[in-house]
């Protein structure tokens, strides 16, 4: 807000000058970006492609419909196998994410200039790649299966979980900490009591919120050969079986739902 002094009394505007013409050049830069982007995105597109595609999509709709429930009961094992891989991935991202959280934390890091740093630049680099590259990766690396799928949940969550938590850890109430620490406890006990009471809470919710994103992500890690439903959604697709891609579909959705119900319920219950 800015004041400008005239004979008749001051006189409030919202800006000043050299901010307006701040705010415009902004406005204008933003517009050059999506004119640019814009070029750049379409400049090999196939617009004839694009004209006709309301008709293709009206077409595989129709072959789509209705589903093919009698493939249900080839769907029950990978549903389960992907259950299974978004929970192990899950727990093994647990095991991996709660030290480097605690090692990231400024309040509870064995060192801030050197151990901290690599603790951070695991997060990131976690959470830098999708959980599909990582299945990509551990599919050539291990071979296609569920171990794949269970590790690369894994790898993807350790940057979400740590995150959080050390951002937890470092809000702290540190006089709890500190009275803990003059009854003459040790640093082991000093953390029993003083730290992992305040972000059990936290832990609980960032746990059970991630569980429910890695049920998502574990339904779509079968297309690179990670196992769960994804192979089969994968081989409907190749096989143009398109009633069986809408049960699949279907199958997901209520699965997701079905998690996220649960995830809800669980983290009302612990709060």
């Amino acid at each position: 807000m800015a004041i400008r002094q005239t004979p008749e009394g001051p006189i409030w505007r919202k800006r000043t000058g050299l901010a307006s013409v701040a705010l415009w050049c902004g406005w204008l830069a933003l517009v050059l970006l999506f004119v640019v982007a814009w070029e750049a995105m379409t400049r090999n597109q196939i617009w004839a492609f694009v004209w006709d595609a309301p008709e293709q999509a009206a077409d595989l709709i129709d072959r789509m419909v209705p589903p093919r429930w009698s493939y249900m009961d080839q769907l029950w094992a990978p549903l389960w196998d992907t259950i299974n891989i978004a929970t192990l991935g899950t727990l093994m991202a647990i095991l991996l994410a709660v030290p480097v959280a605690f090692m990231a934390a400024r309040n509870t890091t064995p060192s801030v200039l050197f151990v901290r740093p690599v603790a951070i630049f695991i997060i990131v680099a976690s959470r830098s790649v999708n959980a599909l590259i990582w299945a990509l990766l551990l599919v050539a690396i291990l071979g296609p299966g569920l171990l794949a799928g269970i590790i690369a949940i894994a790898l993807r969550s350790i940057g979400f979980i740590g995150k959080l938590l050390y951002e937890a850890i470092e809000e702290i109430d540190p006089r709890q900490v500190e009275a803990v620490r003059a009854t003459g406890a040790g640093p082991a006990q000093v953390l029993d009591f003083g730290i992992v009471p305040q972000i059990m809470p936290a832990f609980a919710g960032i746990t059970l919120f991630r569980w429910d994103i890695n049920i998502r992500e574990s339904t779509v890690l079968g297309l690179v050969g990670a196992g769960g439903i994804g192979l089969q959604l994968k081989a409907s697709v190749d096989g143009l079986a398109w009633p069986q891609v809408t049960l699949i579909f279907i199958v997901i959705l209520a699965t997701v739902i079905l998690s996220e119900w649960v995830s809800a319920r669980v983290r009302a219950a612990l709060t």
